[in-house]
């Protein structure tokens, strides 16, 4: 399906440029109102990172929602899946988050939930696609949407992301550096993990609107490494802008990606008599995971790069566990998305349970070497699917392929937040891993050049 506007994590893009502009902005509020609310009257929740471009996105899709009739709470910042699951619980209509996720501070996006704190289907966003195209026209002043603040939403996530950890446990006796990458977790994810009981020392938590994801949180797992060895601290998690994504740090300063913490969540699982039908990753999780699933005899999926194509295999398969290596880990048994705060909450769950380390837990995957090269395709002429397809780029594919033969993946992939080109390859032999890599890059680079001459 062809879109305009929507990617893979809504719609996302540089602030100032189509379609981050005010103008757009305020017509998507509007065509989202239309879809989603249809000729009744109903309440639209709207949540924020901490980028100082919310202020002035939040006021182009309040206006938008307004004109279209929907009553609207604005909530300030809160991480992603805070607006998921209050727009469950309080049975709003949708939700809308204005945040790029872990993107720098000059990008914003926008993205929807439905009324049962799931993303939007694809029919849904290609009919408001569809809406956008029409002239906007508000409904009589008599119909026009309501605004009004929406109290304690904070503290609700904050018991909700609580009760995702057993009630007869506690992190008493725990360090626990927590990297809020200066975002929307800055005022949730430290009482979360202090008031079950850790010493908790919070970095990323003075955001200015412009420092969101910069040299810290998941993006960036040096800082929060650097921290947890400079405390002596008993482990590290790092969110990313949003609250969506996690990668965790053991005491050694060994980092636990993705692959790992849905390792450590599913054996966990196992251990304690649960039954773990299969864990679904993506074309990019570490082939070391799939081989220490196999091992406890639990069935893995590939889908495609993005938690939605994660949580289609999830509820195609009716399992409950899925996520990235990047850190988006959905726990479909706690949370309707991907959610930092609850996924580290299950693996200090594993840590209490078993009187293991961070570091003896992830131990049980082999990570295959593995590097990814991002091309940025900014000001480029082409866009990241063209420069994929070029012949220089599949020619050198090919090579790459041929060298590797079974002895390792290589995966080419536009991403679908930013324009970039992802350039992973993966080996057993970290010189090939790296050769191979920068040979496939460097025609991405190329290719991308050769069209801007």
């Amino acid at each position: 399906m062809r879109r305009r506007y929507f990617g893979t994590d809504g719609i996302r893009g540089r602030v100032g440029e189509e379609p981050i502009s005010p103008e757009t902005i305020l017509k998507l509020g509007w065509a989202a109102g239309r879809v989603l609310l249809g000729s009744e009257r109903g309440c639209v929740l709207i949540g924020k990172d901490t980028r100082v471009s919310g202020y002035l996105l939040e006021s182009a899709l309040e206006a938008g929602l307004a004109a279209a009739g929907a009553d609207i709470r604005l909530i300030g910042p809160i991480p992603t899946p805070g607006i998921a699951y209050l727009t469950r619980t309080t049975r709003a209509q949708a939700g809308i988050v204005i945040s790029a996720s872990h993107n720098p501070y000059e990008d914003n996006g926008i993205k929807f939930f439905s009324s049962q704190g799931t993303k939007l289907a694809d029919d849904i966003e290609l009919a408001i696609e569809d809406m956008m195209a029409r002239p906007l026209r508000a409904v009589e002043s008599s119909g026009l949407g309501k605004v009004r603040r929406f109290p304690d939403a904070a503290g609700r996530y904050i018991e909700f992301c609580k009760s995702a950890f057993p009630y007869r446990l506690d992190l008493d006796g725990l360090r626990i550096v927590v990297d809020c990458a200066h975002g929307a977790t800055y005022q949730t994810a430290p009482p979360v993990f202090g008031e079950l009981g850790a010493d908790v020392i919070p970095i990323g938590v003075a955001p200015d609107g412009f420092n969101i994801n910069r040299a810290c949180g998941s993006t960036c797992p040096g800082t929060v490494r650097d921290a947890v060895l400079q405390h002596g601290a008993d482990l590290g998690v790092a969110l990313d802008g949003d609250g969506d994504r996690v990668i965790m740090v053991d005491h050694r300063g060994e980092i636990v990606d993705g692959d790992r913490i849905l390792f450590i969540i599913a054996s966990h699982q196992q251990r304690m008599g649960q039954t773990v039908p299969g864990v679904v990753g993506t074309l990019m999780s570490n082939v070391g995971l799939e081989q220490a699933l196999k091992r406890l005899a639990i069935p893995f999926r590939r889908a495609a790069v993005g938690d939605r194509y994660v949580l289609t295999v999830l509820n195609e398969t009716g399992w409950q566990l899925g996520g990235e290596a990047s850190g988006h880990v959905i726990c479909l048994d706690k949370s309707t998305t991907g959610d930092g705060t609850i996924a580290a909450l299950q693996v200090l769950w594993a840590m209490r349970e078993s009187g293991s380390s961070l570091a003896d837990l992830a131990s049980g995957v082999e990570v295959y070497p593995q590097t990814i090269i991002n091309v940025s395709l900014r000001g480029g002429g082409l866009a990241a699917g063209d420069v994929i397809r070029s012949a220089l780029v599949q020619t050198a594919l090919h090579d790459v392929e041929l060298t590797l033969r079974e002895r390792g993946r290589v995966v080419l992939r536009a991403s679908g937040t930013e324009p970039v080109v992802r350039v992973m390859v993966e080996a057993m032999d970290p010189a090939t891993v790296g050769e191979l890599s920068r040979h496939l890059a460097e025609a991405v680079e190329r290719a991308a050049a050769t069209a801007v001459a």
